[in-house]
């Protein structure tokens, strides 16, 4: 159980799939502008993240691994997000449509988020049985849905400040990307 603690902790924290390891930059710079959108984004990645650990976890287990085609766990992979991305996608589409509409472009951009497809390689790499992967891929998520929601209120308060011409728009929410992520390296030595 301890051990099961130590990956959650390190994949949602000090180990941020954004903050650390620089994956998924698109939907966080896209979808950050508002916290109800950042949150959205935050449970759709969460579900696919969550059922793609363990769809993964058995392709590989009792397809690619016994049949020595590991090499294809890649395009294997992706093919089983962009299934659950559509998926994702019309569910919204029908209970959820005003969610679906603002999320627009970055919902499909899902399947090709490299980290929904790190997370899955991580936990093949790291040989992590179906349950620890599990644990790890929702608390990886948790982590992409810490750093967007705080990236999001940070963008609302942005907006309603006096900034600089030169630094409005883009620039200040890289600069404020590269502070949080600095402030995330502070968990470096804790797990």
């Amino acid at each position: 159980m301890g051990e099961l603690i130590k990956i959650g902790i390190g994949a949602a924290i000090v180990n941020n799939v954004i903050l650390s390891q620089f994956l998924g930059i698109c939907p966080f710079l896209g979808v950050s502008k508002k916290i109800k959108t950042a949150a959205g984004m935050s449970v759709a990645v969460l579900f696919v993240m969550a059922i793609s650990a363990v769809v993964t976890n058995l392709i590989y287990a009792f397809i690619l691994k016994p049949a020595d085609l590991t090499y294809l766990n890649t395009i294997a992979f992706i093919l089983v997000i962009a299934a659950l991305v559509q998926f994702v996608e019309m569910v919204l589409k029908k209970l959820m449509p005003a969610l679906y509409k603002s999320l627009g472009v970055y919902l499909p951009l899902i399947t090709t988020n490299c980290a929904v497809l790190g997370t899955a390689l991580n936990c093949v790499q790291n040989d992590y049985s179906m349950g620890t992967g599990l644990v790890y891929s929702v608390c990886t998520a948790l982590g992409f849905g810490i750093a967007i929601i705080i990236m999001a209120g940070i963008r609302e308060k942005i907006e309603y400040n006096n900034i600089l011409p030169s630094v409005k728009g883009m620039p200040i929410v890289l600069i404020s990307a590269g502070l949080m992520s600095m402030a995330f390296m502070g968990f470096a030595g804790v797990i």
